[in-house]
């Protein structure tokens, strides 16, 4: 499928769905849990579905509820106690890495074998240090095709010990987290390498939520005792700011004012440094409860630390090339394992509407220029496919993305909404 997005200014307000992170670590949680849970405002999105069928695998029982507003949207979770359901048939994750990762920790709870397998894209994502990690604690591991990458067959039951992992994506570690408090055994948990330290931190408040005991050294050094349990609970999940990312960087793209609704700074996710960023590259903004407004004025080059919030960095890619000056995006080499290459991605289709890319082992150099009309191709990202939407926004002519059926991954109207905002120029 293919989109045509013409310039445009944006205004008015936006209602941020609900957080990825959040909803997935939910319904993980809720599904390994005593008793019945509630999700409230989960988001509803092709990854979030993955995760809810995994679930469902491992022996949950989901019921989703919706109503009239998003705080009668609901997921009723009634959890396993710990307990894993080996189905007969593989688990299919989708594309949602998240899921791959988190979960496949949480099967090897169990004793018989599970399969876990997704589309193209997952089964090129490296799942290796998670994976030894997990044997390090009593799980057998065997491969299908590529060692260290899915499909593969995960059987427990752990026992815990101790492990040293390495985490170029911060999803290894919040998985052995997430995993290590139902364990038999104590487990132990060395980290030398860690990237996306937020999303740790998240990982971290929603066991602390659950009462959950361990001991840390910063994130360098966990000891988590074993035979704890999840508990039932009743959560409000906030909303997206890695998708409210692409409606703050149109915004500031355009010169435009822009208001998003249901985001949280105080919140635990990483991608609210974004508005941040902005900041420093000219915009203003305003923050009240519940409500930011973002205002675009002309954008400066500036030098951007990725390695918390990797996955903005499509959508800020796209706002470089309307700044004055040079603008790098460094230290964020993640970058190039996620759904797609996005360094490589991203630095290909901006060259091909005339922006001047530097591609850097570890991110982006981008010189301000104009950007023409044309023809990209958003690779079956989500993030690229959304972030060329909103490059789109300030172009010479109108831009046509393939695949642009992406977006639908973790924000399913994405362009419905764009075309209610835009006014074209």
């Amino acid at each position: 499928m293919e989109r045509t997005v013409f310039p445009a200014k944006v205004k008015g307000e936006v209602l941020i769905p609900a957080s990825k992170s959040h909803t997935i670590r939910g319904l993980l949680i809720a599904s390994m849990a005593e008793g019945e849970s509630t999700l409230i405002n989960p988001l509803d999105s092709e990854d979030a579905r993955s995760c809810v069928k995994t679930c469902q695998s491992l022996g949950a029982r989901i019921e989703e509820r919706t109503g009239s507003s998003r705080e009668t949207h609901t997921l009723k979770v009634v959890g396993t106690g710990g307990k894993i359901h080996a189905p007969q048939d593989p688990i299919d994750v989708g594309n949602s890495g998240t899921t791959l990762y988190l979960a496949c920790g949480l099967a090897a709870l169990g004793h018989e074998p599970i399969r876990f397998t997704g589309d193209s894209q997952i089964q090129s994502r490296p799942a290796k240090n998670l994976l030894r990690s997990l044997e390090d604690l009593g799980a057998r591991v065997s491969y299908e095709k590529k060692e260290g990458f899915a499909p593969f067959t995960i059987q427990g039951p752990l026992k815990g010990g101790k492990t040293s992992i390495e985490c170029p994506t911060s999803q290894y570690l919040s998985s052995l987290l997430i995993t290590a408090p139902l364990i038999e055994g104590e487990t132990e948990i060395e980290v030398p390498l860690l990237y996306e330290h937020p999303y740790v931190e998240m990982t971290l408040r929603w066991l602390e939520e659950q009462g959950v005991l361990l001991e840390r050294k910063g994130l360098g050094w966990f000891r988590v005792p074993g035979r704890q349990r999840y508990h039932k609970f009743h959560k409000q999940i906030p909303g997206d700011f890695s998708s409210a990312t692409f409606f703050f960087c149109a915004a500031a793209i355009t010169g435009s004012t822009l208001t998003l609704l249901g985001l949280d700074m105080e919140d635990s996710q990483g991608d609210k440094e974004v508005v941040r960023v902005l900041e420093r590259m000219g915009c203003t903004v305003q923050i009240e409860a519940g409500r930011i407004t973002l205002s675009g004025h002309p954008l400066r080059g500036i030098e951007i630390d990725l390695n918390a919030m990797p996955d903005a960095l499509p959508a800020l890619a796209a706002t470089a090339c309307y700044a004055e000056g040079t603008t790098r995006i460094v230290n964020v080499p993640q970058a190039r394992l996620k759904e797609t290459d996005r360094i490589a991605v991203m630095a290909r289709e901006l060259s091909n509407l005339g922006a001047k890319v530097k591609e850097l082992p570890d991110g982006l150099e981008i010189q301000g220029s104009p950007i023409r009309g044309g023809r990209v191709n958003g690779h079956g990202d989500h993030r690229v496919v959304m972030a060329l939407a909103i490059l789109a926004l300030a172009a010479e002519g109108p831009v046509t993305i393939e695949t642009s059926e992406a977006a639908s991954v973790t924000f399913p109207g994405f362009f419905e909404l764009l075309d209610r905002i835009s006014a074209r120029t």
